[in-house]
């Protein structure tokens, strides 16, 4: 009975660290923003503007 005690508080223990590593990833920003780099390849990027000096 005890082993089962031990484990499930092991368990819990481990758990609890996997949330913890989660909400610190999110709020890192680990998570934003997955689909636009991916196809952002896709779409032609505007050409920059060239700027006109006079010499």
């Amino acid at each position: 009975m005890s082993a089962i005690i031990i484990m499930l508080i092991i368990s819990v223990m481990i758990a609890g660290g996997f949330l913890i590593a989660f909400l610190w990833s999110v709020k890192d920003g680990q998570f934003d923003d997955d689909f636009s780099p991916a196809h952002r390849m896709l779409f032609d990027s505007k050409p920059k503007e060239e700027t006109k000096t006079n010499i």
